[in-house]
């Protein structure tokens, strides 16, 4: 039988160590957090292997193709590593499971295509603010720009609005 899982961190404990990893962050890297940049390199590296003359002739990915290899990026090992740090993570506290949370009149297909639309607008989005809520948020409030104040405003009341529509969907 498996053990129960340990319990979450507190906000305030999680909230100390998201920001001492920024600022070590900024003090190792010279730069911030950040993730949504790699899905537009990882995008630009697929157009090349599939279209390399049309990828290098688009005014998007084209860019990224001159810079050289988009995948040799800090910003790829940074989600890698953040990938393998949400799994050991998991895996240590006993949290590790397929299952899909729903509310209880749900289904789990509707509450995949919530998710599936919900995390394709934010994609969108962050490609419009230019990154993503450790990017622009995070990395951008850290270092008192005032695009990150704005963006985590406009973050925070787009996700109380969507909760608010939400909720007669989950319960």
């Amino acid at each position: 039988m498996r053990d129960a899982p340990k319990p979450f961190w507190s906000p305030l404990s999680a909230g100390i160590v998201l920001g001492l990893a920024l600022l070590l962050t900024f003090i190792i890297t010279g730069h911030g957090l950040g993730a949504s940049g790699f899905v537009t390199r990882f995008a630009a590296q697929a157009n090349e292997w599939v279209a390399p003359t049309a990828t290098a002739e688009n005014a998007y990915f084209g860019p990224f193709m001159k810079a050289g290899n988009p995948l040799m990026s800090w910003i790829t090992w940074e989600v890698v590593g953040v990938l393998i740090g949400a799994f050991l993570g998991a895996k240590g506290a006993g949290r590790i499971s397929v299952k899909v949370e729903r509310g209880p009149s749900t289904s789990s297909g509707n509450r995949l295509m919530y998710a599936l639309i919900g995390g394709a607008l934010v994609g969108f989005g962050a490609r419009l603010a230019r990154g993503c809520t450790s990017g622009v948020g995070l990395s951008g409030g850290a270092t008192l720009a005032v695009a990150g104040f704005v963006f985590l405003i406009g973050f925070f009341a787009a996700g109380f609005a969507v909760s608010f529509l939400m909720r007669r969907v989950w319960q």
